[in-house]
């Protein structure tokens, strides 16, 4: 049965959405590392934990198939003398204890490190990436920085950034997020998604129901215009990790989504669903639907 482009979103949209089940298994395994560290970890130990979160694009509930990993913030307090003498300056040796906790504790696969995280990897590929912080007095949390170092960051601030931002245009922006996501997977990932959710996020002063027309506008708004701050005012420009050679490569294939947007949306004004439909398949990726 053929249906309308507004339609193929919608189920596109549902296709592509964190759905219930994927929810449920999130909390369980948040709740099941939470177990682990809190042994590990107790109220006695010169390091305890705190509180966690559930951060990344499934805690802000901008995640977006395929759903690959699910990142857990850990707040891990550490006696001063401690942090003094052993981490202030080695936050590879933090990481590196909460690993082996983890490691001994845990009944996952495996238990590996990125630089940043402690991975936890399990038999259906959903990987747990546990983001141990402290709290500094200063504001922001201190994350490992994967080279011995500390980096400063605030995912709850980020978290709550999306969700105003979100509520100020009509919660509509995680929607526009969950779908735009779709176009970055099928063009080389090119932008990281945290990088995406900002550009969306700073791109529109009002958003209505039409994703179609709110896409047109996100690529051509953001071709020449990748630099975005952080919300949580600790990095200056989030597309700091774009080479010109990548930043060339973006600024190409937002050119020909926003031009392949175009026929989209003159196809769909004059009543030309299937051709509109095939122009956003072509954006969006191969499970956008077939009309």
């Amino acid at each position: 049965m053929s249906f309308t482009t507004a339609q193929a979103f919608d189920k596109f949209y549902d296709a592509v959405k964190l759905d219930a089940a994927t929810e449920h298994k999130v909390v369980q395994r948040r709740d099941r590392v939470v177990e682990v560290l809190q042994k590990a970890f107790p109220s006695t130990s010169t390091m305890r934990y705190i509180d966690s979160h559930i951060i990344g694009s499934m805690g802000r509930k901008t995640a977006s198939k395929p759903f690959e990993d699910i990142d857990v913030m850990v707040h891990l307090a550490v006696d001063a003398e401690l942090w003094r003498n052993r981490y202030v300056s080695n936050s590879s040796e933090f990481l590196s204890r909460v690993r082996t906790s983890l490691n001994s504790t845990s009944t996952v696969q495996k238990v590996g490190a990125r630089g940043q995280a402690v991975r936890l990897f399990y038999t259906d590929g959903l990987i747990v990436d546990v983001a141990a912080v402290v709290k500094y007095n200063t504001g922001g949390y201190g994350i490992p920085g994967g080279s011995g170092q500390w980096l400063t960051t605030d995912p709850l601030q980020h978290g709550q950034y999306i969700t105003e931002r979100n509520i100020q245009l009509g919660n509509r922006l995680r929607r526009f997020v969950v779908i735009a996501k779709q176009w970055n997977k099928a063009h080389s990932s090119r932008l990281s998604s945290f990088h995406l959710e900002m550009l969306a996020a700073r791109t529109f002063s009002t958003l209505g129901r039409d994703t179609r027309d709110g896409l047109r506008k996100f690529f051509n708004h953001n071709i020449h215009n990748l630099t975005v701050p952080d919300p949580a005012g600790h990095s200056v420009d989030l597309s700091s990790y774009l080479t010109p050679t990548a930043c060339s490569a973006v600024h190409t294939s937002m050119t020909a989504a926003r031009d392949r947007a175009d026929l989209a949306l003159s196809a769909e004004k004059r009543g030309d669903h299937a051709e509109a439909i095939r122009h956003w398949r072509i954006i969006l990726g191969a499970q956008f639907p077939t009309g």
